[in-house]
């Protein structure tokens, strides 16, 4: 694991870096090698990021959340079912509390902003490799994947009937999973549902 391999927290981290904007890519590597660490390689989006990985095997790997053919959750999953042990930093503008849990489930040990300084990445990367940083799952109400169901098709603005129809389901049984989305959310009308799931990542693109 990578804390065992981590003994000195000073220690010259191998880091592979993916992005779609190369732009930023050459930003955030020029950063982190002045900050002393090792870039091995770079990727432009998530099937590159786990060929790469699986072959290089560096100690870090840093994700975009949002990317091509594979997006920063989808690849962190393979990596972690291939295998891979090492660190994965997910690096995203986007702080929805449902996407930081997706993130935890996924595998990833950390999950920052694009707004950190490389100074401040390279010591957040070095508390996560030592343990003394760790990703914690929001607190956030666990929703059926028929609750998750009934939510996306209340935001494509569809009428309880037309819910029905398209799950195959009663009308009254569409009604039951609204008022138990209701009251998970801590809400009292569908208006107010789409806001409080918009505002913690429940109908966030992935």
């Amino acid at each position: 694991m990578l804390k065992a391999r981590m003994a000195n927290p000073g220690s010259r981290l191998r880091v592979l870096i993916a992005d779609d904007h190369p732009l930023f890519r050459l930003g955030l590597r020029a950063g982190l090698e002045g900050e002393g660490l090792v870039v091995v390689a770079e990727a432009q989006d998530g099937k590159e990021a786990l060929e790469k990985t699986l072959a290089l095997n560096p100690e870090a790997v840093l994700l975009d959340l949002r990317m091509p053919v594979l997006d920063g959750l989808e690849c962190t999953r393979m990596l972690r079912r291939k295998g891979y042990s090492g660190l994965i930093a997910l690096l995203t503008t986007y702080q929805e509390p449902a996407l930081v849990r997706e993130a935890f489930l996924a595998g990833a040990d950390a999950y920052f902003s694009k707004e950190l300084s490389a100074p401040e990445l390279k010591r957040r990367l070095l508390r996560v490799a030592q343990g003394e940083e760790k990703l914690k799952p929001p607190d956030l109400p666990s929703l059926t994947s028929r609750e998750e169901e009934v939510l996306h098709l209340l935001a494509q603005g569809l009428s309880v009937k037309e819910m029905a129809k398209a799950l195959g389901l009663s009308p009254d049984t569409v009604k039951d999973h609204l008022e138990s989305l209701y009251g998970k959310l801590l809400v009292r009308n569908r208006v107010e549902a789409l806001e409080k799931a918009r505002s913690l990542g429940f109908l966030a693109k992935k």
